[in-house]
């Protein structure tokens, strides 16, 4: 008998494995605010998102989402490439940044609007520029090497003491990742049944057999750890 495992499942997409709650907007930098001065209309929660958003004006008229910079409030300004000093929330480009400044929503490539470091109370920090390049420390510690004109949000993304407070209750925690497309709860593949996961069965929390498998594994028993180059304890 075949095994019905959970990736099997997930790439039928059937509606347990789709959320129910869409992001209530997109955030990019709008190439079109480039140089404008913004004000903040509001604060609002987005289901979808970690974080909380703020709805900004531009001196255009347009109105854009972008995600909330912790100590923003309404009525405060936001600079979008405008020149002035380095301030909360102003979105500029790395090689106007000064080294040591928090960052967050920080563009991968230039004009892409925005990739990384989007998270609830994560920031990453500006440590050197050269002639065309700016080098990052992310949030993992990793230090990546950027475009100097890719564009970044000062400050820390809002919303980061939502770890302090426990969930307490296993529906609280149902409930908020009921808009996401997350299963819960996750059952670990040992706790399985035999007929639902390779290694399931057995009575006991152990896989049975090699966790390592091929690259060329068919999709029945195609998990653990795939082409792994090592395993093992590290020296």
């Amino acid at each position: 008998m075949g095994h019905r495992i959970r990736s099997q499942k997930r790439g039928r997409g059937t509606i347990k494995y789709r959320t129910s709650n869409k992001y209530k907007t997109s955030i990019h930098y709008a190439k079109d605010n480039y140089g404008l001065e913004g004000v903040v209309l509001d604060i609002k929660h987005d289901s979808s998102r970690t974080c909380p958003i703020i709805k900004v004006r531009f001196e255009n008229d347009i109105e854009e989402y972008l995600l909330a910079p912790e100590g923003i409030k309404v009525g405060d300004k936001i600079l979008f490439g405008k020149e002035g000093k380095i301030s909360v929330g102003k979105i500029t480009t790395l090689s106007d940044i000064p080294e040591g400044t928090f960052i967050h929503n920080i563009e991968n490539s230039p004009g892409d609007g925005g990739k990384l470091v989007r998270s609830a109370g994560t920031f990453a920090t500006i440590v050197s520029h050269d002639a065309k390049k700016t080098v990052v420390q992310l949030p993992s510690k990793v230090m990546k090497t950027f475009n100097s004109n890719c564009k970044a949000t000062v400050g820390i993304v809002a919303g980061g003491g939502r770890h302090e407070k426990p969930f307490v209750k296993a529906g609280k925690r149902y409930n908020l990742l009921k808009g996401r497309p997350v299963i819960y709860p996750r059952v670990s593949a040992t706790a399985m049944n035999v007929v639902d996961h390779p290694f399931g069965g057995g009575g006991h929390d152990h896989a049975g057999r090699p966790t390592t498998v091929s690259r060329s594994t068919p999709p029945g028993r195609k998990v653990g750890q795939i082409a792994a180059k090592r395993t093992g304890r590290r020296r």
